[in-house]
């Protein structure tokens, strides 16, 4: 897909819920050292990461709403913690919102745990985890 397609995708997912990332901001972050973009097939999803040394953060995982809570982003999730595996790191760490139930749902099945938090980071009221994966 493309980076302003990614975008729409990105905003859809989640929508009312944060700011979208918009294409300018994707293709920044996809062409960084260690970046590696995941997509689905077909392209309902997506998923961005970066593997530094040993270690891989998950950036962002969007599902077009309409496939949401149908394995997607379980998915994509899977996918992206094999290729971070494949390029040597050893653990994945990503950043949820702490109320937003149906992520913390995949992350926890997928074996996340939370390694800590951090108080109004996504604005006043919302907070974040901070969740690790050993890989």
């Amino acid at each position: 897909m493309s980076e302003a397609a990614l975008a729409r995708l990105h905003a859809a997912a989640f929508a009312g819920r944060a700011r979208g990332w918009t294409a300018a901001e994707i293709a920044a972050l996809a062409q960084a050292p260690g970046a590696l973009l995941v997509e689905g097939a077909p392209p309902v999803g997506f998923a961005l990461l970066r593997v530094v040394a040993d270690e891989a953060e998950l950036l962002t995982i969007a599902v077009d709403p309409a496939h949401q809570a149908r394995g997607v982003g379980a998915a994509l999730l899977a996918r992206a913690e094999a290729l971070a595996r494949a390029r040597g790191a050893a653990a994945m760490l990503l950043e949820v919102e702490a109320g937003a139930a149906p992520a913390r749902t995949l992350y926890a099945r997928a074996g996340y745990g939370a390694v800590g938090s951090r108080r109004d980071y996504l604005g006043a009221g919302r907070d974040s985890l901070i969740l690790r994966k050993p890989l």
